[in-house]
Formats: structure tokens, sequence, C-alpha cells
């Protein structure tokens, strides 16, 4: 705890020069996309007093156009013209086949439909910056990499890029209700007002469909995975399509999540099996109504047999029976459906961790090819922290997407500081070792554990849960935002850098000077794992409070089923603490890679952060920083608080460099969050110390409250919560 002191009083200590703040308060609403002006505005402006595109323009190269002209000006302080001529200084779109001369006639070969290039050059003597690509969205996406290029500090006279995505499908799942209210949703109302669609359609749409695109963010699913079957109704189908008319010159495809019993619902069928002829017309129908209406439409995601929701095991079908049956009733238009492998069964189980597995690796090789097995990227549930899912690497004969949650379910809300960034990456770069010389997570995204297919390329993909309401910020606060933008760009590159896109972000939200930039980065890069601490440390899960999901509760034993109680996870008793998935315990160890597995079943080879995830352990067992274990998680308790506070700390400092408006609302909020880790820190250390019996570890501050008074703390009314 000295220590700890010693490094917060360090903090306070900083003397921090930084660029004063923004005269203009700001409200966040133009998310990364500000385009405030650069301290070379003037060079700039000299780099691109033109846009020049030798074609009629479509209504994506016109969004690419507009965009262009929206950001330089925003830059430079003075719009470009536009033409078909080039000119000095211009910045120049072609597409394939209207390259300028000097380029080779293959230099977009590799790029792909979605790739773009960026190159300084000269073109008939005249010194242009190139913007080319395959096909319109190509040069969309070039447009937004261009003007993220400025953002960052980047030179248009040095630019030589290129970029395609790694994922085909790179999609959001919005869980809004037709009601507007959002499932697990901490930003407000869901963005889309289907009461007024279709004929009102929201000036925040294109918003919305500008910042995805400049993510190269390509789909989204409109509704929750607990889907309604109104939804697929003709009412509603015309209100999807308004939107679909909105997002489709930004390269965006709309999807619907399915109701696996809607026909049945609906009664326009007799049951809802799979295998019933009946079932399978009336999908074939019912996807011919959508693509009439939306010739552009992705497909489905579909949630089923989980949560209580109905599916094909209903009928003692398999998900293979399900999912292909509504594959084939899209392949005719090219659709797709998204499978979502987050289940489990009905009976109490010995570890739910293994079901997904249980259910889902036996029928590998089964599914159509326009089917994606979704999974998350953990086996329980979008926790602080998670090993990788033994899905991925496991199934060589079935594409898989990840799953990962941008909406902070478990992560405190949209009031913690909680950069996600270091776990997309964690769990991105973690190591399957399902082939020789390692697989990772990643690889297995961008299908490098199976070949092509007997159909061709076979498909690729990540979703992520969406943080997007009706909140002024999108996000429910500020740096949330960053949660957003890290998702796209790790979908279009899985093997990127945490740090360096929240560098990006920070640049473009906040403020160029770089002094105010490291510090806002470091902040951000230190933000999770704060969080991990002082809820769920060394490999702890599952230990929030009942149905809402915010704040402690590891003493909740009394729900309807064992999963669904942290007392299951946690299994601490007068012994010890953790979930023994050993050979000893569940043995979901043997669903990972034999190395993998191998070096989790000893504890003293297992990572300290996913310890007690994988062993339970004497309160006394011998940790390596020399703490029995009890003490050692105390320690990392103390911890989190310590750097929750140190994050409130750091933002004091960069006051200066942060318009009023926006320091003031993320002060408050880094406020409750000091808050709000205290009462997890002593809740938590209340009830495990009166399940082992032990005294605090020496110099430890007890608890403010007696655990029943923390017990007591009950949120009917929370958020997100439905």
């Amino acid at each position: 705890m000295r220590v700890l002191k010693g490094a917060l009083a360090a903090v306070v200590s900083l003397v921090v020069v930084l660029a004063p703040a923004h005269a203009v308060e700001e409200d966040g609403y133009q998310l990364w996309l500000r385009y405030r002006p650069l301290a070379n505005a003037g060079q700039a402006q000299q780099a691109a007093k033109a846009i020049v595109y030798p074609d009629k323009a479509t209504p994506t190269i016109q969004a690419a156009i507009d965009e262009l002209r929206r950001g330089l000006q925003g830059y430079t302080g003075k719009a470009p013209a536009t033409g078909t001529q080039v000119s000095a200084g211009a910045i120049v779109l072609a597409k394939a086949g209207q390259l300028p001369q000097g380029f080779a006639a293959d230099a977009l070969a590799d790029l792909g439909r979605e790739g773009y290039l960026l190159k300084s050059a000269t073109v008939q003597g005249k010194r242009v910056t190139v913007i080319a690509a395959n096909e319109d969205i190509g040069l969309l996406y070039g447009a937004f990499g261009l003007l993220r290029a400025l953002g960052t500090g980047k030179q248009l006279a040095a630019l030589d890029e290129r970029s395609t995505p790694k994922l085909q499908l790179r999609v959001l799942n919005h869980w809004d209700n037709l009601d507007r209210t959002v499932e697990r949703g901490y930003s407000g109302q869901s963005i889309w007002n289907w009461w007024e669609l279709p004929a009102i359609r929201e000036r925040q749409y294109v918003d919305y469909a500008r910042a995805n695109a400049s993510l190269g963010i390509n789909g989204t699913v409109l509704n929750n995975v607990n889907s309604k079957a109104e939804i697929l109704t003709a009412p509603w189908i015309a209100k999807v399509a308004a939107l679909a008319d909105v997002l489709r010159p930004y390269g965006i495809r709309v999807y619907l999540s399915a109701r696996w019993s809607t026909p049945l619902e609906l009664n326009e069928t007799k049951t809802a099996d799979p295998l019933a002829p009946e079932v399978a017309a009336w999908w074939r129908a019912k996807a011919d109504e959508i693509y009439r209406a939306i010739p552009d439409f992705g497909g489905f995601l579909v949630k089923a047999n989980s949560e209580g929701q109905p599916g094909p095991q209903d009928y003692h079908r398999t998900h293979a029976d399900g999912a292909n049956m509504l594959a084939a009733a899209l392949a005719p238009h090219k659709g797709i459906v998204m499978w979502r492998a987050f289940v489990y069964a009905a009976e109490k189980p010995d570890d739910r961790a293994k079901q997904a597995y249980d259910e889902f690796k036996p029928l590998d090789g089964k599914f159509a090819p326009n089917v994606l097995v979704q999974v998350k990227n953990g086996a329980i549930d979008f926790q602080p922290r998670e090993p990788f899912h033994p899905l991925f690497g496991a199934m060589p004969g079935t594409p898989l997407m990840m799953e990962f949650q941008i909406t902070k379910e478990y992560l405190g809300f949209a009031m913690h500081m909680a950069y996600l960034g270091p776990l997309f990456e964690e769990v991105l770069k973690a190591d399957t070792m399902q082939r020789p010389g390692g697989l990772t997570v990643a690889q297995v995204l961008e299908g490098e554990d199976h070949g092509p297919g007997e159909h061709g390329q076979r498909p690729t993909g990540m979703a992520g849960v969406a943080n997007i309401g009706s909140s002024r910020t999108w996000s429910g606060s500020h740096f949330d935002q960053a949660n957003w933008y890290a998702y796209g760009r790790f979908a279009w590159d899985p093997r990127g850098s945490a740090r360096a896109f929240a560098d990006e972000w920070a640049m473009q939200t906040f403020s160029r000077d770089r002094q105010a930039v490291t510090r806002i980065v470091d902040m951000m890069m230190r933000s999770r794992e704060a969080v991990v601490d002082y809820m769920t440390p060394l490999g702890l899960h599952h230990l929030m409070d009942t149905g809402h999901h915010h704040g402690p509760g590891p003493w909740v034993d009394n729900l309807g089923r064992p999963d669904w109680n942290p007392t299951y996870y946690h299994k601490a008793d007068k012994g010890g603490i953790g979930f023994d998935r050993t050979a000893t315990g569940s043995n979901a160890l043997a669903q990972y890679a034999p190395d993998v597995a191998r070096r989790w079943a000893d504890p003293r080879t297992t990572p300290e952060e996913l310890l007690l995830w994988f062993h339970h352990l004497p309160w006394d067992y011998a940790m390596p920083s020399g703490r029995t274990l009890w003490a050692e998680l105390v320690a990392r308790y103390d911890r989190g608080v310590a750097e929750a506070e140190g994050l409130r700390m750091r933002w004091q400092q960069l006051k200066p460099a942060i318009d009023e408006r926006r320091f003031d609302e993320v002060a408050q909020r880094l406020d409750q969050q000091v808050s709000e880790a205290q009462w997890w820190r002593d809740a938590s250390v209340a009830y495990f110390q009166s399940v082992s019996g032990l005294p605090l570890p020496p110099g430890t501050r007890a608890p403010a409250r007696t655990l029943e008074q923390y017990k007591a703390i009950k949120f009917p009314y929370a958020a997100g919560h439905h």
C-alpha cells in the first residue's frame, strides 16, 4: 500500500504543460470526425485545393467527395473545389481503369473490392494525392483513410499507404428493441425511431453511417437477438428498407435478428420444425419478400435455444439443421446466416463454460457454406477477462466469426472508463496452439485454419454488440466512443494494435498536442486492467449482482438455476476459492489444444490473470509475489481502487488541454468510478473474508460497511435491464 500511495503522489506532483483548452465547448456528437484546423493548415490547403473524379459520381462516390470537402474545409479553413480535370494540389479519386499515367495496370490487383491505395504522385506534371480502389466503396474508405491520416499528423506529400480489410463481414449487433429500449444499452434510447419510420429518416442515421464507414464497418443488425416476430412482417420490413436506403451509399448492409418461431407465432405454420416442408417454404417466401424490398439485405442473425429462446432443439433437431434451413432460403439472394454459439441447456450443467463447445464441435463441417457460427470471445459471457473461447481453432470445417461486446455490460456500464482495445487485442493475439507453430484467434477468424471450401472463398467476420444510442455522445460517455472506434479498426485488421488505435482516436477526438495525447492514451491503456482488478481479479468471473449486472454480488446463491449464481463460479468456501476446470473438476481444459491444456492444468504455469478461472486453490496458496492467495486477492482489489484514483488524477492534469464541457463530463464519471471501485472492493473483500474466516492482511483497510449493508443495495430500475 505504501508503494501504491507513493505512485499516486508522484502522479499528483507531475507538472504538465499542455496546449490551451479549445475555445468552443463540444458535446461529443461529432465523434472522431471533428476535423479541427491543422497546425499546418496552409500547407495542407495547397496540397488539397481540389477534389477530382473523372466520371459521374455514384451515391457512394458522392459520399466520398462530400466527406473530403467537409473534412478538408475543417482542417484547412477552405472547402476545396470539385471537378473532373487534374490540377496541381488536387486529390484524385480513381478506380481501376481510371488510374493516372505512371501507375501500373495491376496496381490495385491485391486490394479486392474494399481496399484502397493512398499515394502522393506526379500526374501530368502536377503533384497530386491519389485515392485509388477497385470499387466505389474502396474510394469511400480511402477518403476516410486520407482524412484520418491528416487528423493524426501525417503529411499528404508523404502518403504511401495500401489498406485492405482482413475480414469480409464487419458488423454491429444492435440489441435494440422495437419500443426503442436497448437491452444492455447505457446510451439512451435506440437511435432507430421505429415509430416514425419509414416516412421520417433522421439525419442521425446518415451520421451513424459516416462514423461506421470511417472505420470500415459494413453491416448492422438492427434489432435485438432476443427478437420479436413482428420485425419480419410487412410494415416492419418497410421500416427496415428505409434505413437500408440511408445506409447503402456508405457500404453498410442491414441484417435482422430473426426469432426462430416467427412463422408459428404469426399463425402461418403449425410448427417451427426446420425439417418440416411448410416451415422451409415459409422462410423461402419471407426471404423473397425481404429481398424485393431490400435487394442488398445481408441476412439473419439467430439466437436459438439459449436463455429461453426457441430453436431447432425444441424439435430434436441440431443447430446445423436450423441454420442450414435458413441458409437455403437466403442462398439464392447471396444472404448469410450468423448463428450464435452462445447457448446453454435447460438442464443443470456441470460447467456452463463447456456447453457451446459440446454442442457445436460435433457439428463441425455440417453447416451450409453461407453460415457463420458467431462465437463470443470467451465461454461465459463478456466478462472483464476471460480466456479465449475453446471453439476457436477447434472447428476448421466451419467459418467462425468473433462476437465482442462493445457496450460494457459487466465493466461499469457507460460510467467507468474501460478502454476495451486491450481486451480485444488480448483475445485476438491468443495462441490456440491448434497447429505446429501456433494459430492465433485472429488467424482463425481470417480463415487460416481452413481452405476456401468447395464453393469458393469462405466467409469471415467479426461482430460487436453496439454501445450506440440517442445520447448526445452516442455512447453514453466520451471515452466509450473509443470502444466503438477500436472495434471497427480491429474488425478491419484483427492483428492491429490497441495502443495505436487509442492514439488515433485521441488525436482525432481530443487534441493533437503530443503530450496530451500520450497522457490520454496512457489512461486508456491502464483503464481496463483497473476494472478487472477491482471487480474480478485473478481470474474470478461472474461476480455481479442479479439481473441488472451493476455492482458486486458474489454472495448471490438463490437464483433459479446454479449457473445464474455468482457462487457457482467462484466456489469460495472455508478451504479456498476458484472454479476447478482441470481433470479433477469439470475438465473444461480438455476442450483446448493439448499444449494449452497442459500449461493451464498446473496453477504454477497458469497465467495469474486466469488462475481462479481454472483452479480452486487454498487461501494460503503461495503466489509468485510471496503473498498468500488471500493477501494477493486483497492486494489486487486495492490496486484496482488505486488505479481508478490514478485515472481521476491524470485527468485533472489534462484540464488545460480539454474543452470545459467534455472535461467536466469525464471528471464526473471518474468521480463515480472511484466511488464504485471502492464499493466493489469493499463488498467483495467483506464477503470473501466472511467465507474464509481469515483476518485482513496487515495494513489493509477494513470495508466501510458491513456485509449485510452491501447485500441490501438494490437497483430495480437500472439502465439496460430488460
